[in-house]
């Protein structure tokens, strides 16, 4: 483990005291706490966008994808616990 310093306005400061008593924690906890989500969130976005990058890419590449009224009525039924047929990817006409 190694020591990183955080020079925080005396405001903020006081509000993550604050935040930590509430919390039943203290402040060093809190601020580990905060970060470590902070960082999970930002990896979660970070994910998110790749894989949006990636699917787009392949539906340029290939022209094909799946109309939005397909897949939202196969959401509805697998949500209503219905055995939806999945619907599959196809050029679309313009």
């Amino acid at each position: 483990m190694s020591t990183t310093t955080i020079r925080l306005p005396d405001d903020l400061k006081a509000r993550v005291a604050a935040a930590a008593k509430r919390a039943g924690t203290t402040a060093h906890g809190f601020i580990l706490q905060a970060i470590a989500e902070k960082t999970d969130e930002e990896e979660r976005r970070n994910e998110f966008h790749e894989v949006a990058e990636k699917r787009y890419a392949a539906i340029v590449a290939t022209g094909k994808t799946v109309p939005w009224s397909e897949m939202r009525a196969y959401l509805a039924g697998r949500v209503a616990g219905k055995k939806a047929r999945r619907p599959t990817a196809r050029k679309l006409g313009r």
